[in-house]
């Protein structure tokens, strides 16, 4: 900003050809236009006035820079009426992080996208933990514990996981009532892209018990195949309510183990902290808050 006022300060100089009247019509001193001039002089390292007693005019380096500095100043110009012109409207261009949820997050999306065609969604899925600021993104949706102090975060909703088979599965294969009957099982597991281990099942355990070593009859990167797999009757998943409401209100897939486990996880909208946010991501925090169905 230091820089921009002094780019304004010349042009009203060269302009006015007057140090005293650009400091009138800038409501500043004729020294401090002076000393502003000296200064962006120095740091520059070439002149850009010719002074005397009765005038001041540009020199060659001044009459090149004043070109330039017209252009800065008339981008500026654009640049806030093109903001002011946005203040009351959603529009422009809205890059969105969220993780591999296509089934959860296309509806909420969908939705927006009609109710706010102006707003052009950029989306990117991905479960790596983005740096929300340094990538650029305007809002990102992530689960569990949010610690940027950079970040300002609402809390969209919590959905419970549970163990799911389909019916046909724990007829061939058998209920398991204990956590440790498991073992025995098929399993169709959830692993993390990022780190490339499989996601814990927290099952409550006796203390005497040892760690759970279950089968990997399947892994994935995504969750959506293992929803997929189970209603096949290709084995137990632990899985979101939200991916399996309907398999479960259907029958297609049961919950099993419903006492030995106990898993909220919380969804999160979070965005760079800032006390303006601009009208298109305001719009899409509140409608995403209203519409995504947890």
């Amino acid at each position: 900003m230091e820089s921009l006022n002094g780019i304004s300060m010349f042009v009203q100089v060269a302009e006015t050809r007057s140090f005293t009247e650009a400091g009138r019509q800038l409501g500043v001193s004729s020294s401090t236009v002076g000393k502003t001039i000296a200064r962006m002089e120095e740091r520059l390292r070439v002149r850009l006035f010719h002074r005397s007693t009765r005038s001041i005019t540009l020199t060659a380096e001044g009459t090149v820079f004043l070109e330039r500095c017209r252009r800065i100043l008339s981008e500026v110009s654009a640049a806030e009426s093109e903001l002011s012109g946005l203040a009351g409207s959603p529009r422009g261009r809205l890059r969105v992080g969220t993780p591999l949820l296509g089934n959860l997050m296309m509806p909420a999306f969908d939705g927006f996208m009609e109710r706010y065609p102006e707003v052009e969604l950029d989306i990117d899925f991905c479960d790596r933990m983005v740096d929300v600021i340094e990538e650029g993104f305007d809002a990102v949706i992530r689960t569990g514990e949010q610690a940027d102090s950079r970040l300002a975060a609402r809390r969209l909703g919590s959905c419970a996981h549970v163990l799911v088979a389909s019916p046909a599965y724990l007829k061939r294969q058998g209920m398991p009532a204990y956590p440790r009957e498991l073992e025995r099982h098929f399993c169709l597991q959830h692993k993390f892209p990022s780190t490339g281990k499989l996601e814990r099942w927290p099952l409550r355990l006796e203390a005497s018990e040892a760690e759970l070593v279950l089968p990997a009859t399947m892994t994935s990167n995504t969750i959506e195949p293992l929803a997929y797999a189970a209603i096949q009757g290709r084995g137990i998943a632990f899985l979101p309510v939200f991916l399996v409401r309907e398999a479960l209100e259907s029958g297609q897939l049961v919950t099993l183990l419903d006492d030995y486990l106990d898993r909220q996880v919380v969804f999160w909208m979070l965005w760079p902290a800032s006390r303006y946010a601009s009208p298109k991501l305001r719009v899409f925090i509140d409608y995403m808050s209203a519409h995504l169905r947890i």
